[in-house]
């Protein structure tokens, strides 16, 4: 295997992409929607891909520090795994709202505190080779007491996490997001 560097990678952005040649919606709910999309490859190969994506406007997940090494996690039912996980708060943007909006509106409705810093750091997805619902992260700081009413059937519970226990944090059960430990992850190298 040949070893990932800066121009074995130039190589690959050098491919020309695959021509979407037609799409179909196969199902839609309120959040998703299931196309077939098929793609003509530069090579000649034609294939028929399926692909989730959002109905909505996009998505924010935020980063809530309370201090430097001190991050809010929040503990809610997630109906996909049918149990309690600890996360990082998120939530779908509304109509024309934009992403710190958004996502100072969602750190109110779940954590009970706004931020006066947002700072955007980067989009992440679960698996882009089937979904194109790509969650924005959003570095939340210099946080203040606030509440707003949010939409959640029952109270979440906000759970404060030192970023020097992130291997603890790792190991739990109830920990299993991938996108909460990446961004994690991302800004304890920022912090430390």
């Amino acid at each position: 295997m040949i070893p990932a560097s800066e121009s074995n990678l130039n190589m690959y952005k050098m491919r020309q992409k695959p021509q979407i040649v037609s799409t179909q919606i196969l199902a839609k709910t309120k959040l998703f929607k299931i196309e077939q999309v098929e793609l003509h490859f530069s090579n000649g190969a034609v294939r028929h891909f399926e692909r989730l994506c959002p109905t909505r406007h996009g998505a924010v997940m935020i980063i809530p520090m309370l201090d430097d090494n001190t991050v809010l996690l929040v503990r809610e039912y997630a109906a996909g795994v049918d149990r309690y996980e600890l996360s990082l708060p998120k939530g779908i943007l509304e109509e024309n709202e934009s992403i710190e909006d958004a996502a100072n509106r969602e750190l109110m409705e779940e954590v009970g505190y706004g931020a006066r810093d947002l700072r955007q750091l980067k989009m992440l997805n679960t698996s882009p080779g089937y979904m194109s619902s790509g969650m924005k992260l959003v570095l939340a700081r210099d946080l203040y007491e606030k509440r707003l009413p949010g939409d959640e059937p029952e109270e979440i519970e906000v759970v404060p996490w030192r970023l020097d226990q992130l291997k603890e944090l790792f190991e739990r059960e109830d920990f299993s997001e991938a996108r909460s430990a990446a961004a994690l992850l991302m800004i304890r190298e920022k912090m430390f």
